[in-house]
């Protein structure tokens, strides 16, 4: 290669690099304006692009947060919300349908198939389920509470915090390591619902 093709493809190189390595710091400008927590900041230093950030981000809380917050629409938020609920539903005991029922309600609201005052109810009947249930169910049911909220920007990434909590409680797991495996699950299934193209920039 002559060196003059080489010094330009150098140039050319740093100038990507410089540009990828702006706009995950533009990122991490905004989601500190936002409030993000200290450790999601410190993970995305060390990631090369925002789209890779996305691509490779084991908390599905943390996906949820920024989706939230970057313009996914709020159907496919509440999808992915729904997606991490469910997971939970194999710590409910038999014949208690509410957290279910509130899941289901959730997604056909938002395929629009369910009106505000059917999503309502049945958010309603998954917090009552907490009042009866044990640890485990109860964070089941308080996943399904947080995925039928009125409005999809409700905190939906504590839809997956509660799943994880759920799971932890059901397994006697006190440690961060059984709490961070159970979002590591979840994550594909937020990505399943939730595009990188669908974020605003």
């Amino acid at each position: 290669m002559p060196r003059l093709a080489a010094g330009q493809l150098k140039v050319q190189m740093k100038a990507r690099t410089a540009k990828r390595s702006q706009s995950v710091t533009q990122l991490i400008q905004r989601l500190e304006s936002l409030g993000a927590c200290q450790p999601a900041i410190d993970w995305l230093r060390t990631q090369s692009t925002p789209r890779q950030a996305w691509k490779s981000c084991e908390r599905a809380d943390w996906l949820l947060w920024i989706a939230e917050r970057h313009g996914a629409p709020e159907s496919a938020v509440r999808l992915a919300a729904c997606a991490c609920a469910r997971t939970a539903l194999q710590y409910v005991p038999a014949g208690e349908d509410r957290p279910l029922r509130a899941i289901e309600t959730a997604e056909r609201f938002a395929r629009g198939e369910a009106t505000v005052e059917e999503l309502d109810a049945a958010a309603r009947g998954a917090r009552t389920a907490i009042l009866t249930a044990g640890t485990a169910a109860a964070y089941a049911a308080l996943a399904a509470a947080v995925a039928a909220g009125s409005t999809a920007a409700v905190a939906t990434d504590w839809a997956a915090r509660d799943a994880a909590a759920a799971s932890a409680a059901a397994n006697y797991a006190t440690s961060d390591a059984h709490w961070d495996a159970a979002l590591t699950r979840m994550s594909p299934l937020v990505r399943e619902n939730i595009k990188y193209k669908d974020l605003t920039p």
